[in-house]
């Protein structure tokens, strides 16, 4: 099984801590290969704005790659791009975090927390999760007031602060499963299930595990909604030319 890894930000010394960690949990029989965002685009994607400026690199990306893996896993918890790369994906199937560790979460345990960076990325997470209709199922969101460039730079700060908030979300607030709600908080889920004796999922690799679950069974629906655009109407247009 070929699986890539769409990081939807500029290349960064962390790719390869990434790529190596998704190939510790990849099965044997999947080849995991990581691609990043040119050098000028943003190196996160906390804004809005910045979001929007990578949605057109994944869908070229995954259209680019469709034909030589079985499955697309696009980094990043806000999911961008993930309907619009699904169209044109081919027989590949693509998946992303969010939507993966909270399906997984709720296979899980009754109740699960996300713990996020800021509290500025919690309406768009809040709003995913309900739209992936596990809205009941959420015990809480909290944020450990790290922006994605401060969790990498000061780990030891960030797991300190992810451990607190995770005991109070379970503590306080009945969670049984707690969700890492950002890719860059990689090389944590370990140590935290152990000192809280409760699930702690990396949202990274649960979207990895889910794409491996989900490839060479099944193929992706291309109807209603799931409908992609015409070929002939892409050629006549010129899109997506190298």
């Amino acid at each position: 099984m070929r699986i890539l890894y769409v990081r939807p930000v500029a290349n960064s010394r962390e790719a390869r801590e990434m790529e190596a960690i998704l190939r510790r949990a990849a099965r044997k029989d999947t080849a995991v290969s990581v691609t990043s965002l040119p050098p000028d685009r943003p190196r996160h994607l906390e804004y809005h704005a910045y979001e929007a400026i990578a949605v057109a690199d994944i869908v070229r990306i995954v259209r680019a790659s469709r034909d030589h893996h079985d499955a697309v896993v696009l980094g990043g918890f806000y999911d961008m791009g993930l309907r619009a790369a699904r169209e044109i994906s081919g027989s590949a199937i693509v998946t992303a975090p969010c939507e993966s560790s909270t399906a997984i979460a709720r296979a899980l345990g009754q109740r699960f927390s996300i713990l996020v960076g800021r509290r500025k990325w919690i309406p768009k997470m809040t709003d995913l999760v309900r739209g992936y209709g596990h809205g009941n199922a959420m015990a809480s969101m909290r944020a450990i007031g790290l922006g994605v460039e401060a969790i990498r730079a000061e780990p030891e700060l960030a797991h300190a602060r992810l451990r607190d908030e995770a005991r109070r979300a379970i503590e306080d607030d009945g969670a049984e499963v707690v969700i890492l709600g950002c890719t860059a908080k990689y090389g944590f889920h370990e140590e935290l299930t152990r000192e809280l004796g409760a699930p702690v999922i990396d949202s990274m690799i649960a979207a990895l595990k889910y794409a491996e679950m989900l490839a060479g069974t099944w193929s992706p629906s291309r109807l209603g909604g799931s409908e992609p655009p015409p070929e002939e109407e892409i050629a006549s247009w010129g899109l997506f030319r190298p």
